[in-house]
């Protein structure tokens, strides 16, 4: 009468449907919580670049220095600073042509900004939708296997004459274990995606806010030569 329940046990009994969803979601679960650590680490690097400039940004530094220290290292540098250096660049070259309006110079560089954060912002969220989907789709992937292996179960069980729950348990079990490895798939993904939205929410409203300021900056220089400090 003893039967081993384990969930390794299960597995390995389960028809192929169980046992492909079962791998398919320990599949998923495994990239989703890559994703995960990666998302981590990218968002830590993004906030710490940020604040670093923002604190060069108002230590006095000109804005010719800050650009061309921008410019020197615009593969390593953080969104912030990126945006920067396109909202300069772009002041610089209308300024170059002569452009003697200031709304003209003004609204060049935030529009170059603009296109600047909104690929900032893009490459931050990347992963996010993948985390989403893991979230809501796994449960159901999950609950599909459990009610294909409750199908299976119920059919070996028409051929007997005297039905028992020690005959129906491991089917149910077995069947039971999909809809479980769903959720330890689906929960983490969506913890860690709430999180993570609340996280870019931050940092987008940061740079759109240095955006707004650094604006300010620059109608503030438009009658100087050039921008030479702030």
């Amino acid at each position: 009468m003893n039967q081993d329940l384990s969930i390794v046990n299960l597995l390995l009994n389960a028809s192929w449907v169980v046992q492909g969803v079962v791998a398919l979601l320990v599949g998923v679960s495994i990239a989703s919580w890559a994703a995960i650590f990666r998302k981590i680490i990218s968002l830590k690097r993004v906030q710490s670049l940020n604040d670093e400039f923002d604190r060069e940004f108002w230590s006095g530094t000109s804005l010719n220095d800050l650009y061309a220290a921008a410019t020197q290292n615009a593969k390593t540098s953080g969104p912030m600073e990126r945006i920067f250096a396109s909202g300069m660049r772009e002041f610089q070259k209308l300024r170059e042509r002569r452009m003697a309006d200031p709304s003209t110079l003004l609204d060049g560089a935030r529009r170059a900004m603009r296109a600047s954060y909104q690929r900032e912002v893009d490459a931050v969220e990347s992963n996010l939708s993948f985390l989403a989907t893991v979230g809501s789709v796994s449960p159901y992937v999950g609950l599909f296997g459990t009610v294909w292996g409750i199908m299976h179960a119920f059919t070996g069980l028409a051929a007997l004459e005297q039905v028992t729950l020690s005959a129906v348990a491991p089917g149910i079990a077995e069947a039971l274990v999909a809809t479980a490895i769903g959720l330890f798939a689906a929960i983490p993904a969506v913890v860690a995606y709430n999180r993570f939205a609340h996280d870019i929410d931050r940092v987008a409203n940061k740079l759109e806010t240095f955006i707004e300021e650094f604006s300010n900056i620059l109608q503030r220089n438009l009658g100087a030569t050039s921008p030479s400090g702030h």
